[in-house]
C-alpha cells in the first residue's frame, strides 16, 4: 500500500480524519505507525498529500491531513476489453487502475463464455475493491469508470462511434500490419479474449472506423496484453 485512500465519511473536521477499518489495521500492524509518523494519503477521486498520526490506540487512528497535490496524470487511452476469465479479471482491474486508465469497457465476444457474465466479481463492490487495490499500489486516487456491455454488436454499432467521435480507435488483431506502438497519441484500445477477436468482430469494428494493430510478434495472455498495450501508449505519450 503506497497511499492510504480516504473517504469523505472519514473526516471529523476540515483537517482531521479517523480510521477504524482495514486501513487502521494496516497502519498499526504493517506500517507500525506511531504518533508523529507521516504518511502519504489521498482523498478518493481527489487530491493527494500527507497525514500525521496524532493518536492511535486499540480502536482506531486519528490523522491530521493536508491535501495539497494533484494526483498522477491520467493515461491517454481508454480500454475496451473482451471480458476475461473471472480469475484473471481482478488482475486486469488492478492493472487498469495502476496505469491511470479513466474508462474501461468490458464487452462480450464470440470467444467469451456467457457464464463469465454471471461472475460475482462483476458486482460493483468487487470491482471497486479491485480498482482500489490498484490505486493503493500506484499512489493514485481517481477510480476508473467501468462499463459492462454483454452484447458485442450493439456496443460496436451504437456506442463505439460516439466514444471515438473525437479520438482514434485501434483493435488488436494478430497479423495486422501496423503496430500499436507506432500510432498517434491517445485513443481507444480494443483488446480481445484468449484467442483474439474473430474476423467478423474485427471487420465490424473496422466499419465504424477502428484500425487493426498488433502488439508485437508474440501471442499474449489477456492480462499481459492489457499491460503491454498500456505501456506502449504510455511511453509514446511521454
Amino acid at each position: 500500500m503506497n497511499i492510504i485512500l480516504l473517504e469523505h465519511a472519514d473526516w471529523l473536521d476540515s483537517d482531521h480524519v479517523v480510521l477504524k477499518d482495514h486501513r487502521y489495521m494496516h497502519l498499526r500492524d504493517i506500517l507500525k505507525a506511531a504518533i508523529g509518523a507521516t504518511l502519504r494519503v489521498g482523498l478518493i477521486n481527489g487530491d493527494v498529500g500527507s497525514a500525521e498520526v496524532i493518536s492511535i490506540d486499540g480502536s482506531g487512528a486519528r490523522l491530521r491531513v493536508t491535501l495539497d497535490q494533484a494526483p498522477p496524470p491520467r493515461h491517454p487511452s481508454d480500454i475496451v476489453l473482451a471480458l476475461p476469465r473471472p480469475k484473471m479479471l481482478r488482475r486486469v482491474l488492478r492493472t487498469v487502475a495502476e496505469m491511470g486508465v479513466s474508462t474501461l469497457h468490458l464487452i462480450h465476444s464470440a470467444r467469451v463464455e456467457k457464464s463469465y457474465w454471471q461472475s460475482p466479481l462483476l458486482g460493483p463492490e468487487r470491482i471497486d475493491s479491485a480498482l482500489r487495490a490498484g490505486l493503493e499500489r500506484s499512489a493514485d486516487t481517481r477510480l476508473p469508470t467501468v462499463h459492462l456491455h454483454p452484447l458485442f454488436r450493439p456496443f460496436v454499432q451504437d456506442q463505439l462511434p460516439d466514444l471515438m467521435s473525437d479520438r482514434d480507435c485501434w483493435i488488436s488483431h494478430p497479423g495486422a500490419l501496423d503496430s500499436l506502438a507506432d500510432q498517434p497519441n491517445g485513443g481507444i484500445i480494443m483488446l480481445g479474449p484468449e484467442g483474439g477477436f474473430v474476423p467478423f468482430e474485427v471487420e465490424l469494428a473496422q466499419t465504424q472506423g477502428a484500425r487493426a494493430v498488433h502488439l508485437g510478434a508474440r501471442i499474449l495472455s489477456v492480462d499481459t496484453a492489457v499491460a503491454a498495450a498500456l505501456s506502449q501508449t504510455m511511453v509514446r505519450s511521454n
